[in-house]
């Protein structure tokens, strides 16, 4: 009869421990298989989808999200621009625990159709729809943004604007603008007669969407760490009334920053030797400052 009891006592904790185990989402011992889901809809246009790129062993509390917006001046570009750069791998190997997600938004027609702040509401949907589905890809609340020109813009603008229903945590910017109204009344190659099609107006006839438009406006003491990154040479954003103004901002308000500046580098052609350099500097300042 003991042995009876004895063993049934032992086949209860078995049972036990293997329930325990497979909780996950709790970070449970149970290995969770890296999984890669293509073309996620977050909404219902056809350019309202994200790759979704999940490492193994995550769970709900401790893994970190990457969201990457491409550029394209807000009417071209796809997130498979960064797939075929070899950017997704890269991300992937220097932050090797993190969720990468890489997303589209609807494209500018211009002058008419899916003007802004079109592409802003987007990558506002996008980051909610992770953010609300983060039990069901075992992430974290804990995200970093990443943008490269026009994404670079979308990056800064969803971490200083919207602080519901999360917070971001850090924001790479790779040459993104950040004053709009700076764009209009002292345009590179992007011609200010495309920044007023793209604003519905300019900055005298519609001022309001011009600084509602400009990240520069948001950045305070509330705003999170940034890392800045822009080349001398680049004919679209200029690098002292665009980039530089923004790290001084953040400076005066306190806010932990770096800004990268390459004297030779122009806008979305830097050589590997640059980009490598860059993503040294990104690795270091994200792992300093996302915990």
């Amino acid at each position: 009869m003991k042995l009876y009891q004895t063993l049934l006592a032992l086949l209860f904790s078995a049972i036990l421990f293997s329930c325990k185990k497979t909780d996950s989402s709790t970070g449970g011992s149970t290995p969770v298989a890296a999984q890669t889901i293509l073309n996620v809809s977050y909404g219902t246009d056809p350019l309202q989808k994200m790759d979704i790129y999940l490492p193994a062993d995550r769970n709900t509390s401790s893994t970190k999200v990457m969201v990457v917006i491409h550029g394209g001046a807000w009417a071209g570009g796809d997130k498979s621009d960064f797939t075929s750069a070899g950017w997704i791998d890269t991300i992937q190997k220097r932050f090797p625990g993190y969720a990468v997600i890489n997303i589209n938004y609807r494209l500018a027609a211009l002058p008419a159709t899916n003007t802004f702040p079109t592409q802003e509401l987007d990558t506002k949907a996008a980051v909610e729809f992770i953010y609300n589905n983060r039990s069901t890809y075992l992430i974290s609340d804990k995200f970093v943004l990443l943008g490269t020109s026009a994404g670079g813009h979308l990056a800064l603008l969803q971490a200083y604007k919207y602080h519901s229903p999360l917070n971001i945590k850090a924001v790479v910017d790779f040459y993104g603008p950040t004053d709009m109204t700076d764009m209009y009344n002292n345009p590179g190659t992007y011609p200010a007669i495309a920044v007023a099609a793209l604003l519905n107006g300019t900055p005298t006839t519609n001022p309001s969407l011009y600084q509602q438009s400009s990240p520069l406006f948001f950045a305070n003491t509330s705003s999170c760490p940034t890392i800045i990154l822009q080349g001398g040479l680049d004919p679209l954003v200029n690098p002292t009334t665009q980039s530089l103004a923004l790290k001084n901002k953040l400076t005066t308000a306190g806010v932990i920053n770096q800004y990268v500046f390459y004297p030779l580098g122009g806008h979305a052609d830097w050589n590997a030797a640059t980009n490598t350099d860059a993503f040294n500097k990104i690795q270091a300042f994200i792992v300093a400052n996302v915990n």
